[in-house]
């Protein structure tokens, strides 16, 4: 059963910093670990640390890495969510080649998402997912009202332009995210405290609030994303 978990921090550094400090926790371990990684700026900060200062502490040659989702744009774009991690974190590591496991975004996107889902049934579920938030509700590239929120498998193309820059996109699905034994929400900014209120007082048809991984989901946000409802709920 899931448990849901809310961990508030008064700015981007302390969240990243503890949110580093439970990455490399679940590593830890004798088995390999599945982690997705999520685009977006918030959690830019987190991969410089785990890049950095959480290196030494992880045993690289059994975590694998995958991306939760990707735009339509090759790796080296300034778009790409490939090209956020490498640069920030995944560039400065000693992981294995094999054990890196990129969307290919240079491929038209039903192509790239075959491949992916091809990739990841390989190697069989996720441990962790981080996730961003967006201001309408959607997690990874799955927006309100999309197709690929009904999907069945694991990766869901979308091939026409959208988000912010509108372009197309490669996705897990809820199922692969669900499937995951935990799902951390990274949150940033005041202009994400409204869709944190909706996700948390379960808005029926917005993305985050059907996100509900096998054991674990914790929330970290900054103090400037936290609503009124949630004021004084740490837990």
């Amino acid at each position: 059963m899931c448990t849901t978990e809310l961990k508030i921090f008064p700015d981007l550094a302390s969240l990243s910093l503890a949110a580093g400090q439970e990455i490399v926790s679940a590593v830890r371990g004798g088995r390999r670990f599945g982690l997705a990684l999520s685009g977006g700026r918030t959690p830019r900060l987190l991969y410089e640390l785990l890049g950095t200062r959480f290196a030494p502490q992880i045993h690289w040659p059994k975590l694998h890495v995958f991306f939760a989702d990707e735009r339509g744009v090759p790796p080296g774009h300034p778009h790409s969510n490939w090209r956020l991690a490498w640069e920030a974190f995944l560039g400065r590591v000693p992981l294995p080649p094999g054990n890196l496991h990129r969307i290919r975004g240079e491929l038209p996107p039903l192509e790239a998402a075959r491949r992916y889902e091809e990739e990841l049934r390989r190697f069989g579920r996720l441990d962790l997912v981080l996730l961003g938030l967006g201001e309408d509700g959607h997690v990874a590239s799955l927006f309100p009202g999309a197709p690929a929120l009904q999907a069945r498998g694991l990766v869901a193309a979308v091939p026409w332009p959208v988000g912010d820059p509108p372009l197309p996109r490669i996705t897990l699905t809820l199922t692969a995210i669900n499937a995951a034994r935990g799902v951390f929400f990274l949150v940033a900014g005041a202009e994400k405290r409204g869709a944190v209120a909706r996700a948390w007082a379960g808005e029926e048809g917005l993305p985050a609030t059907r996100v509900a991984p096998r054991e674990r989901l914790v929330w970290f946000l900054t103090q400037d994303a936290v609503p009124p409802s949630l004021r004084g709920a740490e837990v």
